[in-house]
């Protein structure tokens, strides 16, 4: 049992295991009645969470949190998780689910979200999917990756490597062998590095090429996906000014409580956008010119990651793009509330 977890949590940890394992059992072969659920993508600061629980509001909805991210407990400030009045105004699920010492992947996410679309439908509500990472919202529509089992031996070896070259070297390694795979990663995420150069090793094939089409799409559900945006000089504006407002509310407080509880063992946490940059910071001087660049990295690294999200979606090609500077929200939502309800073509 993890630090913190209550006898009652881990029970139901090992039931919502069971029920994840039951669920993966289902061939995927089997065809279903497609039901429909909203998917609310975008960049980050876009805007999307406001957007989206106006929706939900409205429409009688429930969202589901594809942010990979805002599972950890106490990651709250840093992910923009919504606050406690925002989830009592609309129920919202998969949000710390997760301590910041245990793992959450793709392949738990995607069952863990069908299970909650599959109880939202069953309440009569509707499932509104929001978040940004690309790589999970496609894992939802498409079915998880099917990449080889990892194999500790040469796991070790990549993770050495890196300890010994640089994390710089094997991401120009992998930008070589795989460049669409590379630029969805950012060049600081070791365990995706690692993972793709793992992959490639083992397989021969690239992990862009491979990792999707093996797989039979999941027919339980009809999609609805929107991806929300706004023109790049406004969306950075708005990026820099969240990031300012996330320092105000105690960002640096929040990655010292949460180093405390083993955020730097975390991989994937602690290479989170914002929580890298301040472990940086904490880690050496914390003087004037430190803080400033700090700061600057934070936002830049906000920036850069916006617009990797907005390069993935470009290749969805089930995503309608709503440009909210020009679309009054009510209107945007009364759009997708009216494709929602649209007879099946």
């Amino acid at each position: 049992m993890s630090c913190g977890t209550t006898v009652e949590e881990e029970i139901k940890r090992v039931y919502f295991g069971l029920a994840i394992e039951a669920q993966k059992q289902i061939p995927a072969t089997i065809q279903h009645i497609k039901k429909r659920a909203i998917v609310i993508a975008g960049p980050t600061g876009c805007g999307k969470s406001e957007f989206a629980l106006m929706l939900a509001d409205k429409i009688g909805g429930e969202i589901v949190s594809a942010d990979s991210m805002q599972v950890y407990k106490g990651m709250d400030i840093g992910t923009a998780k919504p606050t406690s009045e925002e989830q009592l105004l609309v129920p919202h699920h998969l949000l710390d689910i997760r301590n910041i010492n245990e793992s959450f992947n793709v392949v738990d996410f995607y069952y863990e979200a069908r299970r909650c679309c599959q109880q939202i439908l069953g309440r009569g509500n509707i499932p509104i999917i929001v978040g940004g990472s690309g790589f999970y919202i496609h894992a939802l529509l498409y079915g998880p990756p099917s990449g080889p089992p990892s194999v500790p031996e040469m796991r070790k070896i990549l993770e050495d490597e890196a300890e010994a070259k640089g994390l710089d070297a094997l991401y120009e390694r992998l930008k070589g062998l795989d460049p669409d795979y590379a630029s969805t990663v950012t060049k600081s995420d070791k365990q995706k590095i690692v993972r793709a150069l793992e992959i490639i090793a083992l397989t021969g094939k690239k992990v862009s090429r491979m990792s999707w089409k093996t797989r039979i799409k999941p027919l339980t559900y009809d999609f609805r996906c929107w991806f929300l945006n706004r023109p790049k000089e406004h969306l950075y504006k708005r990026i820099d000014k969240r990031c300012d407002k996330m320092l105000e509310e105690g960002f640096l407080a929040e990655v010292e409580r949460l180093e405390q509880e083993g955020l730097r063992n975390n991989t994937s946490a602690a290479q989170a956008i914002g929580y890298r940059q301040a472990l940086d910071y904490l880690q050496g001087d914390k003087n004037a010119l430190a803080y400033q660049k700090f700061v600057e990295s934070f936002k830049q690294s906000s920036r850069n990651y916006a617009k990797r999200q907005i390069t993935w979606f470009r290749k969805e090609p089930l995503f309608r793009w709503l440009d909210l500077d020009l679309h009054d929200y009510e209107v945007a939502v009364d759009m997708i509330h009216q494709d929602y309800q649209a007879p099946t073509s």
